[in-house]
């Protein structure tokens, strides 16, 4: 005689598997997934309070970019905030002089974010220029014509143009150190991601990393959660050991990337105790 099930029974046995799955997912730490997917190695994945702080920005930057976390539904090289720099070295004017140093000596290139804030990104110029290749090879299986504008904008424009941002006049003028420019030429700059019209002036561009608009949602989900998480504790505050191994629902980054920032930009604090090292709401 087949066994009848109460679909009550069944129902509530399900919610609960599930709320105990996702409370057990809640909590990972960098030893498991890291490791596992081979985006950092054993001693990268070192606990957050133990590699808080660097001695100066490049080891700050090389170090965040082996921890960036894969994301498997954006082709976006690895990047590091400038508040993320601003939490890992104490001196910001040390962080401002060493990335300025490293930008004119090409080795890192800085992007404004179109978050609505403040936000600039800082990219290892060599990954930069990996990701307009793989653009570039994409365009060239769907034989897309015009395709030598990128090999211009490489040589001549990200070459020496370093700021942010460049006027419409020296983008051709750059431009044309490789061939004649054409309109088509730019539309097609602007299409591949690489570059975006400022609202303001319309003349003026700026140069944008692709692929990156589908993680700023994520970047400010991303914050918003972990504030929340934060400020729903008795005092507002959290053990940064217990805080890292929380996973997030609304952002691809990892808590580790928002911690950073969240600290850098001013938003959370550390104390340290006896007991290890707190995060802390700020009250200013």
């Amino acid at each position: 005689m087949k066994k009848r099930t109460n679909p009550e029974t069944s129902a509530s046995g399900a919610k609960k598997h599930r709320r105990e799955k996702e409370d057990e997912d809640e909590e990972v730490g960098c030893s498991n997934s890291a490791i596992e997917d081979g985006a950092v190695s054993e001693d990268q994945c070192l606990p957050l309070e133990d590699e808080l702080t660097f001695s100066d920005t490049s080891v700050a930057l090389r170090m965040m970019r082996a921890q960036f976390p894969r994301i498997d539904q954006a082709s976006v090289p690895p990047f590091i905030l400038q508040s993320q720099l601003y939490s890992s070295v104490n001196d910001r004017t040390q962080v401002d002089r060493e990335l300025e140093c490293l930008r004119r000596e090409k080795v890192v290139r800085v992007f404004k974010l179109n978050t609505g804030q403040d936000d600039h990104a800082i990219i290892f110029l060599d990954d930069y220029l990996h990701q307009v290749d793989r653009i570039v090879k994409r365009m060239e299986e769907k034989k897309q014509s015009d395709l030598e504008i990128f090999k211009w904008f490489k040589g001549h424009v990200l070459d020496s143009k370093l700021e942010p941002s460049i006027g419409h006049h020296e983008l051709c003028s750059l431009l044309s150190l490789g061939g004649k420019v054409k309109d088509a030429h730019i539309s097609l700059l602007i299409n591949a991601g690489l570059l975006a019209r400022q609202l303001i002036d319309p003349d003026m561009y700026w140069f944008t990393i692709p692929s990156i608009g589908k993680l700023w949602k994520g970047l400010l989900q991303g914050r918003n959660e972990l504030l929340s998480l934060i400020k729903r504790k008795r005092h507002k505050e959290m053990f940064l050991a217990e805080l890292e191994k929380k996973r997030l629902r609304f952002s691809p980054l990892d808590v580790r990337f928002h911690i950073r920032d969240l600290i850098g930009s001013g938003h959370l604090k550390t104390v340290q105790t006896t007991s290890g090292l707190i995060v802390r709401i700020s009250r200013d």
